[in-house]
């Protein structure tokens, strides 16, 4: 239960729970292995499924206690909070409509909350979290993951350090293309609660993947959504949700600009992109080459950053494992917000000062918020034929 810091301080790791995440679920794994890098998190509860044999069976895979093995969230949330070493964190990656019930039984036991996106499938359960994680003083990370990587970080630190002047148009993508044929009407499962309303929300690509590049913008960029004029639509014949959305939006600061996401665009296995360009230079970063980070400052050649190289600095070298060249991506990415949020939860939960530079660079509860108030405005918007929409998060 202990590691060494890199000082060579013993510190304890942090005790964590997960509910979803059984056999053969996808997100669950990424976020063990995010977990387990850096050696500063142990996960010592779970339950991992709903069906209490399948429950079980994932437990023990993961090598959990038969008595910390359970099959229903709540009762895991009563006796975790009952128990002198009961978990400090719960990590919630199930289908959408169970993370704000999930986040409410634990946030209301006194257990911190880790919550895959999106936050909640409506805005009302989103405003009650918030509402309750504040009541509550308990702290609340949304795993919006790509933030952690190394080069995402540094962009903002460029564009906040004023490197691109003043921001005047700002663009993200996330496009795919493993919706392209109706796999979900064929029983895919992953597919089919992705593109089910009552499990998914009011949109499915939105919900799934638009967030993640509205985030990204975003985080990057210092600025908000203020306004929304959208167009979703559904490529395919039958779908119950839409697999495409084309979202215009007044930022914040003033800037212009879109938020693009499809999952029936052949070609693009997991294609996210963020481009911000100011009137003193651009950058631009892909999550297809995640290490390397392209900048150009007007009427100059184009330069590119390589992540653990000459150019990159600050968080970037922080969150860089391996020297330049030596490959670190998705996994890194996860791991790098794991790292940080396991370090905010133990310095709350000990009473220790926080860290508010790095608290502003973990997405939370709000910034959840910020997602579903975005998801609900596109929504409205593209069901009134693309009429602007007030996007702003007030909470």
């Amino acid at each position: 239960m202990v590691y060494a810091t890199a000082d060579g301080a013993a510190r304890r790791r942090l005790r964590v729970g997960m509910v979803g995440g059984g056999r053969n679920a996808f997100i669950g794994a990424v976020h063990r292995f995010a977990m387990r890098l850096d050696d500063q998190i142990e996960l010592v509860a779970g339950a991992l499924s709903s069906d209490p044999q399948n429950a079980a069976a994932s437990a023990a895979d993961l090598g959990l206690a038969p008595d910390r093995a359970y099959a229903d969230y709540r009762a895991m949330a009563a006796a975790e909070a009952a128990r002198p070493d009961g978990i400090e964190a719960v990590t919630i990656v199930t289908p959408n409509h169970l993370h704000a019930p999930i986040a409410t039984a634990f946030l209301e036991a006194g257990i911190d909350v880790i919550c895959d996106k999106p936050l909640s499938t409506t805005l009302a359960e989103a405003e009650a979290l918030v509402r309750l994680a504040r009541g509550r003083g308990r702290k609340f990370v949304v795993t919006l993951n790509n933030t952690g990587y190394a080069m995402v970080r540094q962009a903002r630190e460029m564009v906040a350090a004023g490197e691109l002047g003043t921001v005047v148009s700002l663009h993200a993508s996330y496009i795919q293309d493993w919706l392209t044929r109706p796999i979900d009407a064929d029983g895919q499962k992953q597919a089919e609660w992705r593109t089910d309303p009552e499990r998914a929300g009011q949109s499915a690509v939105l919900a799934d993947i638009g967030v993640h590049a509205f985030n990204l913008a975003c985080f990057v960029s210092g600025q908000q959504a203020d306004e929304v004029s959208a167009d979703l639509f559904t490529a395919v014949p039958g779908r119950r949700l839409d697999d495409n959305a084309h979202v215009m939006v007044r930022w914040s600061g003033g800037a212009r600009g879109t938020v693009l996401a499809s999952q029936t665009s052949p070609g693009h296995y997991n294609d996210l992109s963020v481009r911000i360009y100011g009137d003193k230079g651009g950058l631009e970063w892909r999550g297809t080459r995640p290490e390397e980070l392209r900048f150009a400052r007007y009427g100059e050649e184009t330069s590119t950053i390589i992540r653990g190289g000459h150019g990159a600095r600050g968080e970037a070298q922080r969150l860089s494992r391996m020297p330049a060249a030596h490959p670190e991506g998705y996994i890194e990415a996860f791991a790098n917000l794991y790292r940080d949020a396991a370090a905010l939860i133990r310095a709350h939960r000990s009473g220790e000062k926080q860290d508010a530079a790095l608290a502003a660079l973990v997405p939370d509860v709000v910034d959840g918020a910020r997602g579903v108030k975005f998801v609900a405005a596109a929504v409205e918007s593209s069901g009134t034929d693309g009429r602007w929409t007030k996007a702003a998060f007030e909470g």
